[in-house]
């Protein structure tokens, strides 16, 4: 048996995307952490498909780097394919993606979570919390029994009460596999913390030498990719292809003749799915007018026999999947080597939580990942990562952290969840942002690193480079506001580039506002001086070029925020009594008395809630002399 000491300042329970950004973030603290998983082995393990980042997620990883966390950094040394997506549109939503190698991804934060000083694993599984005058003390273990603790983050991702379906087939189990955990939804309901159910979904895994390559469309990574990290040097992944294929209109006759014994259409599950990541026989169901769906083949790993089937998560019976998959091109002959699955799982509505993650029931008690109600390995751990810095806050009698809309998708992501507290797995999107012109991946640095410096999880080095990026920005942009050039100069230049000719002098900030204008068709009216600027860092010039393109937009996002921050200041006591408050309408009264917020602006973003009701409220905190933050 594994033996461990029996009190931690802080445990973190479950070893997924968010326990190991939690535990990692707390023990670098210098906070004596305990993580607690079922099996070593799975830790960090991708459960679904093999890939981190996408749209707006990819923004995310770029986040939990520049605060300090690992995601970024792992997939650069594990990623076998790297893309960046939306490259038609604007660079606000551009998003950078990589196919994973799954193996070596979990063996590297495996790697990292053993190594880490201040952090043990135990292999066991939690059971229950224990908390005195609503403060958590300890956790329950099945065998090491009673942990001590002063804060602890559950992060057990779909395991709480999980139970697999396929076909008319059910099967407790936290994935294929792998047994659920009992016990810490009915502990946390027993101290009044509310639960519900949700669904989630994987596609089928087939056998590499059973594809018919020859009938696929591959599709390769960028020749030229950036990486996630703003750590990582000498970047030079391999490049392996995914493949290309289509559902057919016989594809959809055979998903529809197994509908029957469907458990998403007998009512075997009760579950809430994600909407934006829906089953194929919840595709063909909800979009019976189109006559095919894409479908992407993944390879898992680096020479994998095994290709994930993206774009057909279902919980079919096999025999279906089966007959499904040989009516796709090039995969007639498809041998399945794990089938389809559903799990419903507990999670907790996140109108229970507060900006840093800490439940408002119990102090101390941190939830974070699928059990907030979001999808994804990177909301994971972002969130997983937000509440391992504020639980070790927390540890150390310090002031708690948080994000704001207008600071990072983080801040995004976390404000979405607590005050619209979603029934339906959270997905992150560059739409939910509405100041992603000020949030863009490339500047994540710039815009979070001196929180992870602060935090002591960014090295000073590595943060002085991001503030020198951030300050040759700046200096390279006050040059081109402040130098001009003549007529005669600029007119045979802008009419190479079919521009109008100008009849005075302008300045260079105002010639690269013009869209057929780049930074380089400058570059011939530069001074050395300033050239040499561009080549201290990689990509510098690109920024320098999108911030001039954008400082229009850009400016006005900048208006709107000072506009709005007064609103983000005032704080809401936490013993108002809302449904006393006649002034303000009956559906506000309860959606505020549910969900507590703690701010005003945080109060204006739950639905239900008028601007009526939040002019009632500011002049109740006027008469009541609450004007500001108090924390």
């Amino acid at each position: 048996m594994f033996h461990v000491k029996l009190d931690f300042e802080n445990i973190v329970i479950g070893g997924g995307h968010a326990g190991v950004e939690a535990a990692l973030a707390s023990a670098r603290m210098g906070i004596s952490t305990l993580l607690i998983t079922m099996e070593k082995s799975a830790i960090a393990r991708m459960s679904c498909n093999p890939a981190i980042g996408g749209l707006a997620k990819g923004h995310l990883v770029a986040e939990i780097d520049a605060l300090g966390g690992e995601m970024a950094k792992v997939t650069d040394k594990t990623g076998i394919q790297f893309r960046m997506l939306n490259r038609s549109k604007g660079r606000a939503v551009w998003s950078p993606r990589a196919q994973a190698d799954k193996l070596q991804y979990s063996l590297e934060m495996i790697s990292l979570v053993v190594a880490q000083k201040n952090l043990e694993i135990l292999e066991d599984t939690a059971i229950g919390i224990i908390t005195e005058h609503n403060q958590i003390v300890a956790v329950q273990t099945k065998k090491c029994g009673f942990i001590t603790c002063k804060t602890a983050i559950i992060t057990a991702g779909t395991f709480l009460n999980g139970l697999i379906h396929i076909g008319v087939k059910q099967k407790r189990g936290g994935r294929l596999g792998e047994k659920s955990a009992l016990g810490i939804t009915e502990s946390l309901n027993a101290v009044g913390i509310k639960s519900g159910r949700l669904k989630t979904g994987t596609p089928p895994r087939i056998h590499r030498d059973s594809i018919n390559f020859d009938q696929l469309t591959p599709q390769y990574g960028d020749k030229n990719p950036k990486p996630f990290s703003f750590q990582t040097k000498n970047f030079n992944p391999i490049n392996i292809p995914c493949y290309i294929t289509y559902t057919n209109p016989g594809t959809h006759a055979i998903l529809f003749s197994g509908l029957d014994r469907s458990p998403l259409y007998t009512g075997r599950i009760k579950g809430v799915g994600p909407r934006y990541c829906p089953s194929i026989e919840d595709k063909i169901v909800r979009f019976r007018e189109r006559t095919s769906h894409q479908i992407f083949l993944e390879p898992e790993w680096e020479d994998s026999y095994q290709y994930y089937v993206n774009g057909f998560s279902t919980s079919l019976p096999v025999d279906i999947q089966e007959k499904g998959l040989h009516s796709i091109r090039g995969l007639e002959n498809a041998e399945i080597i794990k089938p389809g699955y559903a799990i419903e799982y507990d999670f907790f509505p996140s109108y229970q939580l507060k900006r840093t993650l800490e439940t408002k029931v119990i102090g101390g008690l941190y939830l974070a990942g699928q059990v907030n109600g979001t999808s994804g390995y990177e909301e994971a751990a972002a969130l997983g990562l937000v509440a391992g810095i504020n639980a070790a806050l927390k540890n150390r009698d310090e002031q708690p952290f948080f994000l704001t809309r207008s600071e990072a998708y983080i801040g995004v992501l976390i404000d979405d969840l607590i005050t619209k507290s979603p029934t339906e797995p959270y997905r992150m999107f560059t739409s939910s942002a509405e100041y992603r012109l000020l949030l863009r991946f490339d500047n994540a640095d710039q815009r979070l690193s001196h929180y992870g410096h602060r935090f002591g999880l960014i090295q000073h080095n590595q943060f002085l480079l991001s503030q020198c990026r951030k300050h040759l920005i700046e200096k390279s942009i006050r040059y081109l506001h402040q130098t001009s050039l003549s007529p005669s100069v600029i007119n045979p230049r802008l009419a190479d580039k079919l521009e109008n000719p100008v009849k005075s002098g302008i300045s260079l900030f105002k010639l690269l506002c013009r869209p057929n204008i780049h930074l380089a068709d400058l570059y011939p009216l530069l001074p050395e001086s300033f050239l040499r600027t561009f080549s201290k860092l990689d990509g510098l010039a690109e920024q320098v070029e999108l911030d001039v393109k954008y400082h229009g937009y850009i400016q006005r996002q900048i208006n709107l925020i000072k506009t709005q921050s007064r609103q983000e200041q005032i704080r809401l006591p936490d013993n108002i009594e809302y449904l006393k408050i006649n002034s303000i309408t009956k559906e506000a009264r309860e959606k505020l008395n549910l969900m507590r917020p703690e701010t005003i602006a945080q109060a204006g973003r739950i639905p239900g809630v008028s601007p009526a009701d939040i002019t009632a409220l500011l002049i109740l905190l006027k008469k009541q002399g609450v004007s500001r933050e108090t924390e």
